[in-house]
């Protein structure tokens, strides 16, 4: 329950705070210096430190969630260690009311006299991460420095060894302790002399086209395939060829003059090898009239056996004659061959056409695959524009200006399912408003239940939301809430629990953030009651809830 309402003055129902609503904590464990001495009643009664997420006993102390754990884990029967009494477990509750009192002491910060804010310990870890004063290591890869959070932009900017600079050359960004060897070893535009002694700087990605054309890189004569072995500066290359200009033509004849020898001896060659060709050719047709003689003589001598063995022996030696043609053949076609070069030639200049052919397409592959990822991305954009906007006219279509709210809830069993793992607590309803420029409104449900509800009934609150016209309207909300489970069988036998806004409690001021505490009743309707197939309230695994606020005396703007 909470502290702002007990139960004792609800005449129409037990009405609790969401314990889950709270968004402020503290680390346990920090030596805190409180503005005020700590009163002894914002201590635990276990291990009497500052109360984190306090819990009351039935005997009214109240200790630490994990020192509640530790004294039930220590002792069968836990005992209060102020009065002994024994502390029963399902009289013990979360202590909300405490929790905000706790929450909102006043602390000095850690990196006090440096820093004089005073600040609520619920935002006390928020205030070191913007304290000027506070601590931070250096965000650049590799740096292990520890900074003041006011001195971290120029520790980035000009002391840090880690940052990035933009190399002189390349125009890269290099980290600086790296940005000497970059420049030496990976960086394309650094400028190196020539390793000819040509005494030029040249950048070193276009050094081994300046090797190309260097004037002091020695080279080969250009006629070193006629025999010319010497090596010689590019530069002076000309006025080697023009002085050794007999010698090359020397050279140039004696080349011609052994390839012409080696022509007529191969032409030779092959005139001796067409004359034994033909030679062979002779003897072949000298069997066959052999061969034609002998079937005759078959056919009229009577003795078979010596008519088979001759026979065979000419059909051998025809063979072996038929063998050594084709050899030749053979021979003779591959000296042919290597005196007719041009159908080679024209062959490999195919062969380069069709590369060349085969690298434009690529190319064009390439860009053609850069453009259809270019087109993916954009696609991608456009489809997820447009499933925000879809989203966005959903929720304006369903959203109610009137004061009332009626919110469906399919799955009702997955999503209890859900709540009883701890996975999905609760759910929220769509906002809702009392006017077009009135509050903003919802509705939070706890399917299993939440504080002394927990895995009994349904718990259903009522939220305060920040909305656009938060600063025209009347702070705090005053107005009378009905909460509703609607009966689906049209006897309209509904749940109904009503209550009005207290304008004490801290659920409806104005909101800070993105909604208040929500409030509203822990146990609204029981799974006993809602589950039972004699009702009517859950129909295709659907119910509804209805929320209707008393828009009387309220004044539209």
């Amino acid at each position: 329950m909470a502290c702002d309402e007990p139960a004792a003055l609800s005449g129409i129902f037990t009405r609790q705070n969401s314990a889950s609503a709270v968004s402020l904590d503290f680390e346990p464990d920090a030596d805190y210096k409180f503005v005020e001495t700590l009163e002894d009643r914002y201590k635990c009664a276990y291990c009497h430190l500052v109360l984190r997420n306090p819990h009351q006993t039935g005997c009214g102390h109240r200790f630490c969630q994990q020192c509640i754990l530790s004294l039930r884990e220590l002792n069968a029967v836990p005992t209060c260690p102020v009065d002994k009494e024994t502390i029963k477990m399902h009289e013990v509750f979360k202590d909300n009311c405490c929790k905000r009192e706790v929450l909102n002491l006043l602390v000095f910060c850690k990196n006090i006299p440096y820093c004089n804010s005073k600040i609520i310990l619920g935002r006390y870890q928020e205030h070191l991460q913007q304290c000027v004063f506070e601590s931070v290591q250096c965000t650049n890869d590799g740096c292990c420095d520890q900074i003041l959070r006011k001195d971290l932009k120029e520790h980035l900017s000009q002391h840090c060894k880690f940052r990035e600079e933009m190399c002189q050359y390349c125009n890269k960004y290099v980290m600086l302790i790296n940005i000497k060897n970059h420049e030496k070893n990976d960086c394309p535009d650094y400028p190196v002399r020539c390793l000819q002694n040509c005494s030029q700087i040249i950048l070193k990605k276009e050094i081994e086209k300046h090797h190309a054309v260097c004037p002091e890189a020695e080279v080969d004569c250009p006629y070193k395939q006629y025999g010319c072995l010497v090596k010689v500066k590019r530069g002076k290359l000309a006025e080697h060829e023009n002085s050794a200009l007999r010698e090359h033509m020397l050279q140039i004849l004696d080349k011609n003059s052994r390839l012409e020898e080696q022509i007529s001896d191969l032409y030779k060659s092959l005139e001796c090898k067409e004359i034994k060709i033909q030679q062979l050719a002779e003897a072949i047709k000298k069997c066959e009239k052999e061969f034609r003689q002998f079937t005759q003589l078959f056919g009229k001598n009577s003795n078979l056996m010596l008519s088979t063995q001759a026979l065979a022996s000419h059909l051998d030696k025809s063979a072996r004659l038929e063998s050594q043609v084709k050899q030749l053949i053979q021979m003779a076609n591959q000296q042919q061959s290597k005196l007719d070069l041009r159908p080679l030639f024209d062959t490999i200049e195919n062969v380069k056409q069709k590369i060349a052919l085969m690298e434009t397409y690529d190319q064009r592959l390439v860009v053609l695959e850069g453009q259809s990822s270019k087109h993916d991305l954009q696609i991608n954009i456009h489809k997820a524009q447009l499933n925000k906007n879809e989203e966005r006219f959903k929720l304006l279509e369903g959203t109610c200006y009137n004061g009332k709210l009626i919110w469906k809830i399919t799955d009702y069993k997955m999503k209890k399912k859900e709540a009883v793992e701890g996975r999905v607590l609760s759910i929220f309803s769509q906002p809702f408003y009392t006017s077009r420029c009135g509050y903003r409104l919802c509705a939070r449900a706890y399917l299993n239940g939440d504080g002394v509800g927990k895995g009994t009934h349904v718990s259903l609150y009522f939220v305060v939301m920040r909305g656009e016209f938060d600063s025209l309207l009347l702070w705090p909300f005053k107005q009378k809430v009905t909460l509703m489970l609607l009966d689906q069988s049209g006897k309209k036998n509904h749940i109904v629990e009503v209550f009005r806004a207290d304008p004490n409690s801290s659920s409806f001021k104005r909101p800070d953030g993105e909604m208040n505490i929500a409030s509203g009743c822990p146990r609204f309707v029981s799974h006993a009651v809602l589950e039972n197939t004699k009702n009517t309230y859950i129909r295709d695994d659907t119910l509804f809830l209805k929320v209707v606020v008393d828009l009387t005396d309220l004044e539209e703007l």
